[in-house]
């Protein structure tokens, strides 16, 4: 029986009140997201986070707190590819996003929660919902 794969990301906010979020390329792309990948086995949400925000943008995070869990359906329709994501928070990072993962992500960008850029991910669009909403879920729309 297959089973859903577990994504994790994040919501960098920066003092301004901005959010972190890539321009995707690849099996990602066209789309913007925040931050993020898998979950590998053996891993914390903390852990696996730190080390994928290192990995794509150079960031050090610090405290990252678990804010939601989000179903991850609208890629599920389109892909056949069925995600559950943990979405976490900081407002602690030291460095300037860069380019880690040029094949992966084309650029990192300051934005305005509020109004995200499109076409977006869908995990990450409903992280920020939930985030905006001081939701923990929020029924993922197909």
């Amino acid at each position: 029986m297959q089973r859903p794969n577990v994504g994790i990301g994040i919501i960098i906010q920066n003092a301004k009140g901005e959010i972190l979020v890539g321009k995707r390329k690849g099996s990602h792309s066209p789309f913007y997201s925040i931050p993020g990948g898998h979950l590998e086995m053996g891993e914390t949400f903390e852990e696996g986070i730190k080390k994928e925000v290192l990995e794509e943008t150079g960031l050090i995070i610090e405290n990252p707190v678990v804010i939601g869990v989000t179903n991850n359906l609208r890629t599920f329709e389109s892909t056949g590819i069925h995600h559950v994501s943990v979405n976490l928070f900081t407002n602690k990072f030291e460095g300037i996003p860069k380019e880690m993962e040029p094949e992966k992500c084309e650029k990192w960008i300051w934005v305005d929660p509020k109004h995200l850029p499109q076409p977006h991910f869908d995990a990450s669009e409903f992280a920020v919902e939930c985030f905006l909403k001081k939701q923990f879920y929020i029924k993922s729309q197909t």
